[in-house]
């Protein structure tokens, strides 16, 4: 039955991930995350990400997902800015439920004595960018109702392809031009010194 009571749609807040709420996210073959700057006028974001073994769970307040090279910086960049975070799990298949993480997001850049301790607990791919570790402030439960029933077919290979036919010195070269900054402007990754 999930989360909630049969024919229950009201909102239940936690302080922090019980053992249920780890076994749900353990369960999910996707996440989003979502971020925003501190001005009215800045862009929200909202992002997927899925690959497997790229969220894990390091206790009951702390979270941590890996986050690999991609066309914009716009977590990253708003995390360094305001630090605000929200990540979310939502069933497409079984109990209709939903669960939301928010808290403080905290950017450990790659070649970091931080980024390196937590590396091992994730897949071995290419291209990483950063590990964005969350400091859980609230969890939340929901009904997921209105999210469709959907089957899970498999893992796209796309991003290892990508990532293997540029190879180390192309996704440097990605990364300087299109991860240094977002795109209300705010720093992204650092420029190289190259």
């Amino acid at each position: 039955m999930g989360f909630l009571r049969l024919y229950s749609a009201m909102a239940v807040s936690f302080e922090h991930l019980s053992p249920q709420h780890r076994d749900f996210i353990t369960q999910q073959r996707m996440f989003f995350v979502a971020t925003a700057p501190r001005n009215d006028d800045g862009h929200i974001n909202i992002s997927p990400k899925g690959l497997d073994g790229t969220f894990r769970v390091l206790d009951e307040r702390t979270v941590a997902y890996l986050d690999l090279t991609g066309s914009g910086i716009e977590t990253i960049a708003h995390l360094k800015q305001n630090g605000r975070i929200c990540v979310m799990f939502c069933a497409f298949e079984g109990s209709p439920d939903i669960l939301r993480i928010h808290g403080r997001g905290e950017v450990l850049e790659a070649d970091t004595p931080r980024f390196e301790s937590l590396r091992p607990d994730f897949p071995d791919l290419p291209a990483v960018r950063s590990i964005i570790l969350v400091h859980i402030d609230r969890v939340s439960t929901s009904c997921g109702w209105g999210v469709p029933l959907m089957a899970y077919q498999g893992q796209r290979d796309n991003f290892v392809q990508w990532s293997t036919r540029k190879g180390e010195d192309g996704i440097r070269d990605f990364q300087q031009k299109h991860n240094t900054q977002s795109i209300d402007g705010l720093p992204g990754l650092p420029p190289s010194r190259d």
